[in-house]
């Protein structure tokens, strides 16, 4: 990169976390916002604790809830994040295999979120989750609608007392499969993500049906069955010749233990089982796009329709066993995140399952009150994308640092280095590689 994209860059990023300055809020960090789950205040500040979910950094699974219902009372979130970007890319690849679409410094596409939700009862709530602008689709896009319930809508005392350790959730919702997706940016809602982007090997889909987390102090455990796509789908038929489509499910257990106010540690392990899926879309379920745009594209790419740059997807579309490893630590303002992965499967057109492993590790360290952080990221990924494509490698590392104007508001900027070994020379990606600086700006409410 030379000196004047450098210096495009940086300036960028400045205007970007500061233009928005006039709209400070005025809800403030708590101690709590980074401690272990627990029940949240009375319904009261059901407004406030809403707003201090959505930008909580260290949180994973949400704390019941179970204040008294007093009406119905329309929440609503958003989130807004805009981008800038000076990457340059290149590739080893035959002529053939076609040319990489020239780059230059610029402004990506602006991305929204939107979210509606209200307590409907004691313990009882439902959201709607929608993308008003995202790189995929730019029009407003729902996500998802569910119920999530944490208290007995039945006064038995059974009931009272599973319930009291017991959350469930049902609807089209986000899958709960490994921690990886609590830490990652989703179309405008970016400020939990320390990083400008996700990790390579994205495990993040939306699918219908129905989940129970239990909790016992520090123990946890989570399980659910899915229909194993994204949509709806009642066709009583075979997969490509083979088996009829069947559920997925899935599976968590772990802890989450404040040791002192200071030393927080979890550990989780998850996994995600489908046998025969019409579409899967474990690392395909996506909708709104990666936030590197058009890097390792081929010359006149169409965003909506290439919207993944960076990223791998394996195709296990029929069949697909994943399992995720998460251990995380904070000590003071240190965190500590890794990622060990395994996910095999095929699509139906296939004979033998293929395999992929990402193994990545985050390092953030957060100070001045957890306003400023910096921090490092490797994330490689190695395996077989289809049978053409096996014993590939790509690895990225990102340098990043972030400042929070107020707890709502966040500017943050990153250099990236991504490179692709053991592809064919027919492929574009070819002893490709992408570096350069990211910047962004992000609100959410």
């Amino acid at each position: 990169m030379n000196a004047r994209n450098l210096v495009f860059a940086v300036a960028a990023a400045a205007l970007v976390g500061a233009a928005p300055a006039g709209a400070q809020q005025t809800l403030a960090l708590s101690a709590a916002e980074d401690s272990a789950p627990a029940p949240k205040a009375d319904s009261s500040t059901a407004a406030a604790t809403t707003a201090a979910d959505f930008t909580r950094k260290t949180t994973f699974e949400e704390p019941k809830e179970v204040a008294d219902f007093a009406g119905i009372h329309l929440e609503w979130h958003a989130a807004f994040a805009q981008g800038f970007q000076a990457l340059t890319h290149s590739s080893d690849a035959a002529p053939a295999a076609g040319a990489l679409q020239a780059l230059r410094p610029g402004f990506n596409l602006a991305e929204a979120n939107l979210g509606l939700g209200t307590q409907l009862a004691k313990g009882i709530r439902v959201d709607l989750e929608g993308y008003m602008s995202s790189r995929h689709h730019e029009e407003f896009w729902v996500k998802g609608g569910y119920a999530t319930i944490d208290a007995s809508p039945i006064n038995l005392p059974v009931l009272n007392r599973i319930m009291a350790h017991t959350t469930i959730r049902a609807g089209h919702y986000e899958v709960n499969y490994g921690d990886a997706h609590y830490r990652r940016s989703d179309g405008g809602f970016t400020t939990r993500n320390p990083f400008i982007e996700n990790y390579i090997l994205d495990a993040f889909t939306t699918e219908i049906g129905a989940d129970a987390t239990v909790r016992f102090g520090s123990a946890f455990a989570v399980a659910g069955v899915t229909t194993g796509e994204n949509k709806g789908n009642v066709k009583d038929a075979t997969v490509s010749g083979g088996p009829k489509a069947k559920p997925a499910y899935l599976g968590k257990i772990g802890f989450d233990r404040q040791l002192s106010p200071t030393t927080r540690v979890r550990l989780s392990g998850s996994t995600y089982q489908a046998s025969s899926t019409p579409a899967g879309t474990l690392y395909a379920g996506d909708r709104t796009g990666s936030h590197y745009f058009g890097v390792m594209e081929k010359d006149g790419f169409v965003e909506t329709d290439q919207f993944t740059s960076g990223r791998v997807n394996p195709g296990f579309k029929n069949e697909i066993s994943a399992y995720q490893l998460n251990p995380f630590v904070k000590v003071g303002g240190l965190e500590l995140f890794g990622v060990i992965e395994t996910a095999s499967g095929k699509a139906a057109t296939e004979t033998a399952r293929r395999t992929v492993h990402q193994y990545a590790g985050d390092a953030v360290y957060r100070f001045l009150g957890d306003r400023l952080y910096v921090g490092g990221r490797y994330d490689v990924v190695k395996g077989d994308l289809s049978q053409a494509l096996k014993g590939i490698e790509v690895n990225r590392a990102a340098l990043s640092a972030g400042w929070f104007l107020t707890p709502n508001m966040l500017t943050k900027i990153e250099y990236v280095t991504q490179k692709y070994d053991g592809f064919p020379t027919t492929d574009l990606r070819s002893g490709g590689r992408f570096h350069g600086l990211a910047a962004e700006g992000a609100i959410s409410f």
